[in-house]
């Protein structure tokens, strides 16, 4: 397994094709979840190919880890990419990760970025801890500690701990008013984002 570097019966006259799409859904992730993924392709692969984002990224994981199947970035960045465009925000991440390290396609820190940016306007903390680092290291984007502080803290208040160090670590090398701004930045995010959450009923 790859580890990323840069997470009743059925009565055909009662059910709904909807429900059935999301028993057959549910069934492949279940299967993933508990390393039957013989099944979980069998089940996700027909659903993805018709479009549900979230078979589609359990197809990528299968094909980036080679779980179940050999592994091919081809295919991982293939239905990566599908269930990215949907919005699925861990596929986004992991697309990021992929073009970051080079698997399947040129090492490049400017789509990695680009990706990281996506997942970490979703609340995905994992991608804002990498934006965080490809702001502090200028990784496709110009290098800027104050951005890099405000991703990191981001990261850090909705539970990251390396994030967390990172931002303590980096404030050390950066001026009052550096980290203030960073702090404002961070403050406004998080509150844009909870608003924004609330009002979908969604909130953490």
């Amino acid at each position: 397994m790859r580890k990323l570097l840069r997470m009743l019966p059925i009565m055909a006259l009662a059910f709904s094709s909807s429900a059935l799409f999301a028993a057959d859904l549910q069934k492949g992730l279940a299967a993933f979840d508990v390393g039957d993924y013989e099944t979980a392709l069998a089940e996700c692969l027909p659903l993805a190919d018709e479009g549900n984002v979230e078979a589609q990224f359990c197809v990528g994981r299968l094909y980036a880890n080679g779980f179940g199947v050999p592994m091919d970035d081809e295919q991982a960045l293939k239905y990566y990419g599908l269930a990215a465009a949907g919005g699925h925000a861990e596929a986004q991440f992991n697309l990021g990760v992929m073009h970051a390290n080079g698997w399947g396609v040129e090492m490049n820190d400017v789509p990695a970025a680009g990706f990281y940016r996506l997942a970490a306007e979703q609340g995905f903390a994992p991608a804002q801890a990498a934006l965080g680092f490809s702001y502090k290291h200028g990784a496709g984007v110009e290098k800027d500690v104050v951005a890099a502080y405000t991703w990191f803290d981001i990261a850090a208040q909705r539970g990251d701990l390396t994030a967390a160090q990172e931002r303590d670590d980096l404030a050390e090398s950066m001026s009052e008013e550096e980290v203030m701004a960073g702090q404002r930045s961070a403050l406004q995010w998080l509150e844009s984002y909870e608003g924004s959450a609330m009002h979908a009923g969604r909130l953490e």
